[in-house]
C-alpha cells in the first residue's frame, strides 16, 4: 500500500468516525441531514482514491475514479445547501431551488460516468494512476469553483450585516471551512494537474483539505450548536413568541430580537437601543415620559413599564405594553430584555367602553336633568292643584283635605283651634266702579295683607269669589278674637291704587267666627258632615256681620 492509499484509506476511516460520532451524538433535524449528506459526499473522495491505488484493473479503476469525482462534483451542491442553513437557521429550501442547485452537478455527473471519447478522463500506458482530463473535468472545476464563489460571497454578505455576535463567529467558522476545503483541491490541481510535469506528484492535498475542513466544522458546530435540534426549537420559539423580544447588552446594543418586534419601530441587530426616541415618539402616557426615562437612566437595576402607541396610518393605531427588565448574573448587569406585548385589542375594547361609559353618562345626565325638570313640573302642577291662580293662597279644596285630617286630631287629643270666614263687602260696586281687574286687584292685595298678619301655622284659603278662610289651630277664644280683629284692621287700612288717574280704593269685610275650644268626648262618625256643620255656623255668623253694618266680627 502506498503513501496515497494510506492517506486515503485514513481520511476515509476518519471521515466515518466523524459520520458516526455527529449521527450519534444529535437528532435528526432537516439541518443535520443536509450536514450529513454534505459529510457523505466528502467521505466519498477518500473512497474512490482508495479503489484507484489498490487496483491494477483499468476498468475496475476508471469506476472509482468516476465515483471520486461524481463525490468532489456533489461535494460542491452540498456545500452550497449547507451555507444557506448556516446562515438562516430556519431556511426551509423549496423543491424547484434544491433542483435547480443540484442540476449542473447530476449532469455533470452523468457525463463523467458515460466518459464519451473520453472527454472526462483518458488512461495513460494503459491504466489511470496516471490519466489525462478531459473537458468535462474541467467544466466540473469551473463549476465547483462557482458554487465555492457563490457560497463564500453569501456568507461574506452574512457576515456584514447586522447579526447577533454569536450568529457572526459561526458565519466566521464556515467561512473559514470554505476556504481551507477550496484551498487544498486548487493547490492539488495547480502541482499535480497543470504543473505535473515540471513538479513531482504530491499526494492527499485534496484529501487533507477535506478532512481539515470537516474538523473545522464539526468543533465549529459543536462550540456554536449551530444545528442543535435544542438550539434551533428556543429560536423557533423564540420567533413565534406572540409578544416582541429585544434584547440588549450591557452597551445598550441591539444583540438579538424576534419577528414580532413592530418594523415600525426601526430597531435592528447591532443598533444602539435608544429608549428616549422611544419614549417621547411613542408613549402613550404623555408627561411621564422624562419620568421613565430618569427611572430607566439612573436605576438600570429596575423594572420599567409603560404603553406605547404607533400610529399605523389609515387611522390605525397599534398599542404595546413595554416593559424593560435586567438581564443579571451572579449579581451583576450583563444586559437588558425589553419586551413589547401588543395590547391593541385590549385597549380597543377599553377606549370603546370608555366611549359607551362616557355616552351613557351623557344620557344619565341628560335623564337626570329630564327628571329634575319632570319633578320640578309636577310640583308646580302639586301647587297649582292646591293654590288658587289669582291670589297665590290655597284653595278651598286643599283647605277641606287639611280640616279633615286636622279636625280629628284635634277631637281627639281636645286641642283648640278656630275658623274664619270673611268676604269683601261691597264688592259688587268695586267691580261696577272701577273694572273686572281692578276688583282681581283688591282681591289679591287683600289677601296679601291677610296672609301677612297670620302666623305661620295659620292656613289662608279661597273660598270662592270674594270670599275667604282661615284655619288657626292651636287657638283659643281669646287670640281668635284677637287676630280676627287683627285681620279686619290690615284690610281697613290697605289702599289699593286703581291707576284710572282716581283716588285709591280701601275695602272693608265681614267675618264669621267659631272657636272649638272647649271640647266633650264625642265620637266622630262623618268628618266631613262635621265639617258642613261647622261651615254651616261659620257662615251664619258671617252673615250676622253682614246685617249688623259689614266691617265687623261676630263669632257664633
Amino acid at each position: 500500500m502506498g503513501l496515497t492509499t494510506g492517506l486515503d484509506l485514513g481520511l476515509l476511516l476518519f471521515l466515518f468516525t466523524l459520520f458516526i460520532y455527529v449521527f450519534a451524538r444529535n437528532v435528526i433535524t432537516a439541518q443535520y441531514k443536509v450536514y450529513l449528506l454534505f459529510h457523505f459526499f466528502m467521505m466519498v473522495w477518500p473512497f474512490g482514491q482508495i479503489g484507484v491505488h489498490t487496483i491494477d484493473n483499468p476498468h475496475l479503476q476508471i469506476v472509482f475514479i468516476t465515483i471520486s469525482f461524481v463525490g468532489l462534483s456533489m461535494l460542491g451542491f452540498g456545500w452550497l445547501l449547507f451555507t444557506n442553513f448556516l446562515v438562516d437557521t430556519s431556511y426551509k429550501p423549496r423543491r424547484n431551488v434544491v433542483l435547480s442547485m443540484l442540476t449542473p452537478s447530476l449532469l455533470l455527473s452523468i457525463g463523467m460516468i458515460w466518459n464519451p471519447a473520453n472527454l472526462f478522463v483518458a488512461p495513460v500506458k494503459g491504466g489511470y494512476l496516471e490519466r489525462e482530463y478531459g473537458p468535462i473535468f474541467w467544466a466540473m472545476v469551473i463549476l465547483l469553483l462557482s458554487y465555492y464563489v457563490y457560497s463564500l460571497h453569501h456568507l461574506w454578505t452574512a457576515y456584514l450585516a447586522k447579526k447577533p455576535v454569536y450568529e457572526k463567529a459561526r458565519i466566521a467558522n464556515a467561512l473559514v471551512g470554505l476556504i481551507i476545503m477550496s484551498t487544498m483541491p486548487l493547490l492539488d490541481l495547480l502541482l499535480n494537474v497543470i504543473l505535473d510535469r515540471w513538479l513531482p506528484v504530491i499526494p492527499g492535498l485534496t484529501s487533507l483539505g477535506i478532512v481539515l475542513s470537516d474538523l473545522y466544522f464539526v468543533l465549529s458546530l459543536q462550540k456554536h450548536r449551530s444545528l442543535d435540534i435544542v438550539k434551533v426549537a428556543q429560536q423557533d420559539v423564540f420567533n413565534t413568541l406572540s409578544v416582541g423580544i429585544i434584547v440588549l447588552d450591557e452597551h445598550e446594543m441591539v444583540i438579538e430580537l424576534n419577528s414580532n418586534v413592530s418594523p415600525n419601530l426601526h430597531i435592528a441587530v447591532g443598533d444602539s437601543f435608544n429608549m428616549e426616541k422611544l419614549l417621547l415618539g411613542y408613549s402613550l402616557e404623555k408627561g411621564r415620559e422624562e419620568e421613565l426615562l430618569l427611572k430607566y437612566r439612573t436605576e438600570p437595576s429596575e423594572r420599567i413599564t409603560t404603553e406605547l402607541i404607533i400610529d399605523q396610518g389609515d387611522s390605525v393605531y397599534q398599542y404595546l405594553s413595554m416593559k424593560a427588565a435586567p438581564v443579571m448574573m451572579s449579581g451583576n448587569r450583563i444586559g437588558k430584555v425589553i419586551t413589547l406585548q401588543d395590547i391593541s385589542e385590549l385597549k380597543t375594547h377599553i377606549l370603546k367602553s370608555q366611549e359607551h361609559n362616557t355616552s351613557l353618562q351623557e344620557r344619565n345626565r341628560a335623564l337626570i336633568y329630564m327628571q329634575d325638570e319632570l319633578f320640578q313640573a309636577n310640583r308646580k302642577l302639586e301647587q297649582m292643584a292646591i293654590t288658587d291662580s289669582l291670589t297665590g293662597c290655597f284653595n278651598r279644596r286643599f283647605l277641606m283635605q287639611q280640616l279633615e285630617h286636622e279636625v280629628l286630631t284635634n277631637l281627639r287629643y281636645k286641642i283648640p283651634f278656630a275658623l274664619f270666614l270673611f268676604d269683601i263687602d261691597l264688592f259688587k260696586l268695586v267691580n261696577d266702579t272701577y273694572g273686572h281687574i281692578i276688583g282681581d286687584e283688591v282681591i289679591r292685595q287683600t289677601a296679601e295683607v291677610v296672609k301677612a298678619a297670620l302666623r305661620r301655622t295659620d292656613i289662608l284659603a279661597r273660598y270662592g269669589g270674594e270670599e275667604f278662610s282661615v284655619y288657626l289651630p292651636h287657638t283659643n277664644r281669646e287670640q281668635a278674637e284677637v287676630l280676627a280683629q287683627r285681620i279686619r284692621e290690615v284690610v281697613e287700612s290697605n289702599e289699593i291704587a286703581t291707576g284710572l288717574g282716581l283716588p285709591s280704593v280701601s275695602v272693608t269685610i265681614s267675618m264669621g267666627m267659631h272657636v272649638i275650644d272647649e271640647q266633650s268626648e264625642m265620637r266622630m262618625e262623618d268628618v266631613k258632615s262635621y265639617l258642613r256643620d261647622l261651615f254651616a255656623k261659620v257662615d251664619t255668623a258671617l252673615y250676622r256681620a253682614k246685617d249688623n253694618g259689614r266691617n265687623r266680627v261676630v263669632n257664633l
